[in-house]
Parts: C-alpha cells; structure tokens; sequence
C-alpha cells in the first residue's frame, strides 16, 4: 500500500464497494473518467484492488473528507453510472463507514512493496470488544505475517464493520484464512446473510482526487 501517513489519510472515512465485473480492467478507466464527478462528492482517494483468486471481483475504496455527503454519494448517478458500464448484474455490497482503531506492528521503515489485502464486512455483537482482542493480539498477528489491521464501523449500524488486513502475499493470507486467531472472530461472519465473502486481493492502482 501507499506510506503510512497516506493510507490514514485514505483510510479515514470510507466508502466501499465490493463487485463482480466481466472484466476489471474497465473499472480503473471508467473511474479515472469520473475524477470531477467525485470531486464534486467530497472524494479525494480512490483505491481498486482485484482479487487474486476470484476473476472478475473488485473491491474499491473511495476516501471521503466526511461523513455529510455519503448519502447523496450513494444515491449519485456516479455509482449506478460505473455499475452500469462496468456491467455490474448483482447488487454490489456497499459499506460506507469510518476507521475506529489501526494497528501496525511494524514501523514504517521496515514496510516493503504493497502485499495482499483480505477484507471482510461482517456484523460483530460488540465493536468495542473486537479492537480489544485485536489490540491484546498484535503481537499474534504480527508473527502471523499480518503487516496493518484496519478496522472501520459503519456509519448506518453500529455492529457492521469492514476489516482490511495487509499480508506480505497471499500464501500467509491463505494460511490466516484457514487458520485465524481466536481474536478474528469476523473471519467466520463474513459472507453470512446479505455480506459478501472474505475478498483476497491486491491493489491494481490508486488515483489522489484534488479538490
């Protein structure tokens, strides 16, 4: 991912769409052509990241200054107008929300090139509890390869949250997917109900929005 002090800029309030397209390729194009409509929206970072094992699924990221706009964003012409032209068929899983806790147990000098992502939309029973367990096992994690938790609650619900763990690449994301900690309980809530399945993934591109 971008350095550390960019991706908590991009990171703190969220807009997250997770889709299947016949072909992703289009998605960054038709995003790079959007760049004034979401600059109208209060957008100022866009990430896409495609999965690595599942063609045709994208997760994006889009960074908003705050929280007013999200439901006019959601309502714009600018979503239904990607979906549309990207050929989305199935209602996208969208999750607008902002960061509540971020943990990086390495420091940022010894950081490397962008790694895998995992993420997960899930509904947990208390979100206080869920960043007390993460933050009781950092050190778990971090032997587990994981290089940064983020961890977002939904603005509409407050048990709905998107967690985004980077991993340096997929063989020790797979190896967390099969095994989690005990402290990852969203792991087996993911892809319950209307939620999409964990997304594993890497990061295509990632475009800056000036205002």
């Amino acid at each position: 991912m971008a350095d550390s002090e960019m991706a908590n800029d991009i990171h703190s309030m969220v807009i997250a769409s997770d889709y299947r397209v016949p072909d992703p390729s289009r998605v960054w194009p038709l995003l790079e052509r959007s760049k004034a409509a979401l600059s109208d929206i209060g957008a100022h970072h866009v990430l896409v990241y495609t999965s690595t094992h599942d063609y045709g699924r994208v997760l994006v990221m889009i960074g908003v200054h705050s929280r007013e706009p999200i439901v006019e964003l959601l309502r714009s012409r600018v979503f239904f107008d990607w979906f549309d032209t990207a050929g989305v068929e199935d209602i996208p899983a969208v999750f607008a929300g902002e960061i509540i806790d971020r943990f990086v147990p390495e420091s940022p000098s010894t950081l490397s090139a962008p790694g895998v992502v995992v993420a997960a939309i899930a509904s947990v029973d208390d979100v206080s509890v869920l960043t007390s367990e993460v933050g009781s096992a950092i050190d778990r994690f971090a032997a587990a390869g994981i290089r940064k938790t983020w961890i977002f609650q939904a603005f509409d619900d407050n048990h709905e949250v998107l967690i985004l763990q980077e991993f340096p690449d997929e063989e020790s994301a797979r190896q967390w997917i099969d095994h989690p900690d005990a402290a990852a309980q969203w792991m087996t809530r993911a892809g319950a109900g209307a939620y999409p399945p964990l997304f594993v993934g890497q990061m295509f591109d990632m475009m800056r929005i000036e205002a």
